[in-house]
């Protein structure tokens, strides 16, 4: 996201800016140790060659089991009645047998050492170096993700069961048109869930030959839809509260590296990369794409070989391949059903997030530590040795106490923030918006008014963004900075804010701000928020916030 679509460092200089900087006699050593290289480097690239066309054929003997790694792993575990295709055994987490997941991890191991040592980032004394960890704890019935920074708790995740339907985001289904409503724009999909989905005409797809009253302009979604109809939809928005599930019928499959966009054009990579990389990436792909399928490139892809970058696609195309063959029998059985579900939210934080700029995974559940440490094995097997399994007896200290996410996590779901000055934040929550208010508190600065205001609305910009990105908070929020009479310093307010949220990686837009001193900005909306995961509706007020006397209405 979000960083969170991963915030790795572009890692060293090419060799060739780097011997610019060398003496002539080290310019000359290095042609010399080159040559040497190049010599070896011939060697094991025939090597690997025969290695890859032995992976091809042990791969080609698995293909039909399944896939491996995280997309196949998911989609493989996804609930397809009616079916009785040959499969590996899997166990309760839907882990696949050792055959395809052996064979891409041999292939992907055979890199040479300095893309491996690339890979694995700065280390001190054989310990890696990192700006981040992970910490992985199960239990009453969640799965919660804690990403530090240092010893900062800066995002937080929780999984709930499998089976629970508020949490389907990423999901694919074969859907049932119910209502369409051409005042809407929209329709409502049954998609086998309590709560109908909502698919707007935006996000419908259709082929213009199927469309009897054609136009220049696009067709309306009672053109495109019938009631009863079956459809093929992926959710892009959890519910929430009253709202059902959002849909789109342009479905994607993530992957380590890329995304696949299947029945699509769509080709893009990540603008984060250096020029030279997204030139590199966009030959590489040229030739692994399949032409039916887009693909977008993401920013975890830097360094990635071509054998790593075509064996994620081939991941992803026989992910895909599995659903179609799941949704066709869904259509000749004529009901709704799962197709496809999202992997476990460790799996799908660390395909996210890790890489090399991440110290550890520290986990406390003994079976999802072999699940992720056997995906990290394949994915990126140079940072396997990063995956630690935290034995609570051993350590004597539950695994959120020893790293104080615990206190952390009870400050965050306070609605008052205090600033390093005195200043405080107020956090409210309501059906439309989130609010946010900016106190002075016991700040009352040293020299004036206006300095103490633009030093409090700094700090205030600074933690905001940190508490949108732990709390998850999304939609439309309004944030009320105390007034400032100098227009420079509003205009150093915003940027500065701006530039805190450039390191979340989920997307936003902020406002100017405006003569009242609120700052209006919106925030991609995903999940509940934390405050959701852990609070139930007051029974009293019923979420309302206030008692009514009513014996004083008598």
């Amino acid at each position: 996201r979000p960083r969170r679509q991963g915030s790795g460092g572009r890692g060293p200089r090419p060799a060739a800016e780097g011997n610019r900087e060398r003496s002539p006699q080290g310019q000359r050593e290095g042609q010399r140790q080159g040559q040497r290289e190049g010599q070896g480097q011939r060697d094991r690239q025939g090597q690997r060659e025969g290695q890859r066309q032995r992976v091809e054929a042990a791969e080609g003997a698995a293909g039909d089991s399944g896939t491996a790694g995280d997309s196949g792993t998911a989609g493989s575990g996804a609930a397809g009645e009616g079916e009785s295709r040959n499969k590996p055994k899997r166990n309760s987490r839907g882990k696949t047998g050792g055959g395809a997941r052996e064979a891409v991890a041999r292939e992907l191991v055979e890199l040479d050492a300095e893309t491996l040592e690339r890979r694995r980032g700065r280390e001190r004394n054989g310990r890696p170096v990192g700006r981040y960890m992970m910490a992985v704890h199960v239990g009453h019935g969640l799965t919660q993700v804690a990403v530090m920074e240092g010893r900062n708790l800066i995002e937080h995740y929780v999984s709930r069961p499998a089976e629970d339907v508020s949490h389907i985001h990423g999901n694919i289904y074969v859907g049932r048109v119910q209502n369409v409503l051409p005042g809407m724009e929209a329709c409502f999909v049954d998609i086998a869930t309590p709560k109908n989905a909502v698919l707007y005409a935006g996000d419908v797809q259709y082929d213009a030959e199927d469309i009897v009253e054609r136009s220049s302009e696009r067709p309306r979604i009672e053109q495109i839809l019938k009631n009863k109809q079956l459809i093929l939809c992926q959710v892009t928005k959890n519910p929430i509260g009253m709202k059902g599930a959002r849909l789109t019928q342009e479905v994607s499959l993530p992957g380590r590296f890329v995304v696949l966009i299947p029945n699509s054009k769509t080709y893009g990579i990540s603008k984060r990369l250096p020029d030279d990389e997204r030139k590199r990436l966009r030959s590489v792909l040229d030739r692994v794409k399949e032409p039916e399928h887009g693909l977008i490139v993401r920013t975890a892809a830097e360094n990635a070989t071509e054998q790593e970058l075509r064996a994620d696609v081939q991941r992803l195309n026989e992910t895909w391949r599995d659903i179609e063959r799941r949704a066709e029998a869904a259509r000749r059985a004529n009901r709704a059903q799962l197709l496809y579900r999202e992997p476990d939210l460790a799996v799908r934080v660390i395909r996210e997030e890790f890489n090399a700029d991440y110290r550890s995974i520290a986990i406390d559940d003994r079976e999802l530590y072999e699940e992720v440490r056997g995906y990290i094995e394949v994915m990126n097997p140079e940072l396997a040795d990063r995956v630690e399994f935290y034995d609570v007896e051993a350590e004597g200290l539950p695994l959120y106490e020893r790293f104080h996410v615990h206190e952390q996590l009870h400050k965050a779901l306070d609605r008052k923030v205090w600033l390093p000055s005195g200043g405080s934040l107020i956090i409210e929550h309501t059906e439309a918006l989130s609010v946010i208010d900016v106190n002075t508190g016991r700040n009352v600065g040293t020299s004036s008014l206006e300095a103490t205001v633009l030093q409090n609305n700094l700090e205030a910009a600074e933690e905001i963004a940190r508490q949108l990105r732990l709390r998850d908070i999304g939609g439309i929020i309004v944030i009320d900075f105390i007034d400032m009479e100098i227009k420079e310093n509003r205009r150093k307010v915003v940027e500065a804010f701006r530039n805190a949220l450039s390191r979340d990686k989920t997307r936003s837009q902020v406002f100017d701000i405006s003569e009242l001193g609120l700052v209006e900005m919106t925030r991609k909306r995903i999940g509940e928020g934390l405050l959701q995961s852990f609070a139930t509706q007051c029974p009293h007020c019923v979420g309302r916030g206030v008692g009514i006397n009513t014996g004083l209405l008598d």
